[in-house]
């Protein structure tokens, strides 16, 4: 009789279950379900309290929703047994994060609380604390704290040190009242098992968490604000699992719910790019996985720890067991092109496509496949929505250079797809010529799904063969390869990942392989890319802070004069 294990993947607009087989991986069903909130960026729930630039909220009842949602109906559809799912996993956006109370629940569930925005879920491209982030790197670097070079000199406004420290400065009383500050993957996984569990991966690439040596000491916290001295033994307190590690059993309450049993296994929580490294076989060093959606993350193993600028963070243990799991990334990339197609194609684009019965992206793809590289006469910087690797700085802002009264929508969108490869060849160099080998990339996620002429820009640009997922739903795979292992050989599972990863990780046969001629071209090009994003992101003009903060002041100014009237 064959064993299942359920994993569910929460992405940014929706969260899916998928129902694995763990002699092989297939994924036997999958069920989608939105948040029914979406991303709250502009005006909060309830009380149309209008939100500040750079904020992305999410509401935490949403994510319960996708397990009471997805997961019976992945259950009704296959008609597997609950006595056949031995375990469940879930990986998340991360840093997401969102206070609790003393019970474990969001403090935006308090009647008293859910109109002040910092008692929500704070997304994981929730912006609005590069104040905290930059003062947090300026202290750090002038106490020479250690644990810098290990995130490539800076830590993100995205992360957990620079969020908590935004609530404390602008809502204490929410800092007050909040028993602890933990991510939405170990919250998740506490309303499952009732048990409220750390995770290796998150505590360590967004919460300045060692392995080794713990967090820094009270007296970095207390240099940043003395208030903040005791964060990480009260608001931030609890042991560290590894991944793969057993959460906990499913309560009661749940299992009625999701129609699993009581006790089966649950995982502890995982980042959804990380979740997604072991389910596309990469178990070893040299190879980068590339977890492609709304942004990317750039995954990779490696046998010692080295410094490199930008990454996001260098974790032992933080995605294989027995090696440094190295991260980058890039903030936009499908959100680029969404942007493109929702906000800046004009109205025959649309009609033209929807003549020939497809979607704009798809008939975009084609037209821009007619070019060759270099032929749109267009170079762009990818920074639609800052840079988080290898400058790491959210006040950075797109730029295209080279139009004319020529210029053709598919032109712009296929440089808009050259510009998120220059960044990713950007992060590979960096990782490249610092020892940590990139010898063979891999992609999975939605875009390597759906566009051909990305994935063939990206071997070409970074000179790199890139193998794809076989999954669709490559982490929630991942997820429920570490259910597998937190419910153990003895159960029917695997008793490490690596296991697990030889039954049930799955590539396709077909790979993109870099064309010799095009891979010239864009040599040529990225070294304009590389001037250009020098030039504007390491100092050399400031224009595009100073744009947006003129556009802060005006846009103070106008609600300001809207209040008076």
């Amino acid at each position: 009789m064959s064993k299942y294990t359920i994993g569910v993947d929460y992405g940014t607009e929706s969260g899916r279950a998928v129902i694995v087989d763990l002699s092989n991986g297939a994924e036997i069903a999958t069920h989608v379900t939105p948040y029914r909130h979406g991303v709250i960026d502009e005006v909060l729930p309830g009380s149309g309290r209008k939100l500040e630039m750079d904020w992305a909220l999410e509401h935490p009842a949403d994510y319960i929703e996708v397990l009471t949602t997805s997961v019976p109906a992945v259950m009704k559809e296959t008609g597997i047994s609950p006595d056949d799912i031995i375990g469940i996993g879930i990986d998340f956006t991360a840093c997401t994060m969102l206070p609790i109370d003393a019970q474990g629940q969001p403090l935006c569930f308090d009647e008293k609380l859910k109109d002040n925005p910092h008692s929500w879920v704070k997304l994981w491209k929730h912006h609005a604390a590069q104040d905290e982030a930059d003062r947090l790197n300026e202290i750090a670097s002038q106490r020479g704290e250690t644990f810098q070079p290990r995130y490539g000199g800076k830590i993100s406004s995205e992360w957990m040190i620079a969020k908590i420290w935004q609530i404390l400065n602008e809502a204490p009383g929410i800092y007050d009242q909040t028993d602890r500050f933990v991510e939405a993957t170990d919250w998740v996984i506490s309303q499952l098992s009732g048990e409220l569990k750390r995770n290796q991966c998150t505590a360590g690439y967004k919460s300045i968490y060692h392995h080794r040596d713990g967090y820094p000491d009270r007296e970095f916290f207390k240099a940043l604000d003395p208030r903040l001295e005791n964060l990480t033994d009260t608001k931030l307190r609890g042991e560290i699992y590894d991944l793969g590690s057993r959460a906990g059993g499913l309560t009661e309450e749940m299992a009625a719910k999701l129609g699993l049993n009581p006790g089966t296994a649950v995982a502890v929580g995982n980042v959804d790019a990380h979740a997604a490294v072991p389910a596309v076989g990469v178990v070893t060093p040299g190879k980068l996985v590339m977890a492609m959606g709304t942004s990317i993350c750039h995954m990779l193993l490696g046998e010692e720890e080295k410094e490199v600028e930008g990454m996001c963070g260098v974790v032992e243990n933080g995605i294989i067991p027995g090696y440094y799991g190295y991260e980058a990334g890039q903030s936009a990339v499908g959100d680029i092109f969404a942007w493109f197609v929702e906000r800046a194609v004009p109205a025959e684009v649309k009609e033209q496509a929807a003549a020939e019965g497809v979607n704009v992206h798809v008939w975009l793809e084609r037209k821009a496949a007619e070019y060759k590289p270099g032929e749109t006469g267009l170079l762009a910087l990818d920074w639609w929505n800052g840079n988080r690797s290898v400058l790491v700085d959210t006040n950075l802002t797109g730029l295209i250079v080279g139009y004319t009264l020529l210029t053709k929508p598919e032109e712009v969108y296929r440089t808009l797809l050259e510009a998120t490869a220059f960044g990713t060849r950007k992060i590979v160099d960096a990782f490249h010529h610092n020892g940590v080998p990139v010898d063979v990339l891999y992609a999975c996620g939605g875009l390597p799904q759906k566009n051909r002429l990305l994935m063939q820009i990206y071997a070409d640009v970074t000179g790199r063969e890139i193998k794809v997922a076989a999954s669709t739903q490559t982490p929630a795979l991942g997820a429920a390869m570490f259910a597998a292992v937190a419910a153990g050989a003895e159960a029917g599972g695997y008793d490490d990942i690596v296991e697990a990863a030889r039954h049930m990780a799955r590539v396709r046969d077909e790979s993109f392989k870099p064309i010799p001629e095009n891979a010239a071209v864009y040599d040529k090009l990225y070294e304009e890319y590389s001037r250009l994003h020098d030039y504007f992101g390491r100092g050399g003009n400031p224009v595009m802070k100073k744009l947006k903060a003129i556009k802060e002041e005006a846009g103070h100014s106008s609600e300001a004069a809207s209040t008076h009237s």
